[in-house]
């Protein structure tokens, strides 16, 4: 498996922008987003990356990025951090969201 430090600045490094999920298993939040977010990972694919992060398995990335509650959302675009929020979302707030930034 490869490790989810190096993708995740590798695919920061892309010209594209990448929204990241910090999820943990045991969330229900996070379980009810997970076919919100295959869904959309299917709709937005050729705009945008998306990288799934379980938490409580990556304590220094949860550090490194400021993160203290599941699920949070970041999207990066040229690498900077341009929108943050945490909760569950419906799949066209985070369709709008993308729109707004890509």
């Amino acid at each position: 498996m490869p490790d989810l430090k190096n993708t995740l600045t590798a695919a920061l490094s892309e010209p594209r922008p990448t929204l990241v999920e910090f999820y943990a298993d045991w969330c229900p939040h996070c379980r009810r987003m997970n076919p919100i977010v295959d869904e959309l990972r299917q709709i937005v694919s050729n705009k945008v990356s998306i990288i799934q992060i379980e938490g409580d398995g990556n304590p220094g990335l949860m550090d490194q990025y400021r993160v203290n509650s599941y699920p949070t959302w970041l999207l990066f675009k040229n690498g900077q951090e341009v929108w943050r929020d945490g909760g569950e979302k419906p799949l066209g707030d985070l369709r709008d969201m993308i729109d707004r930034f890509v």
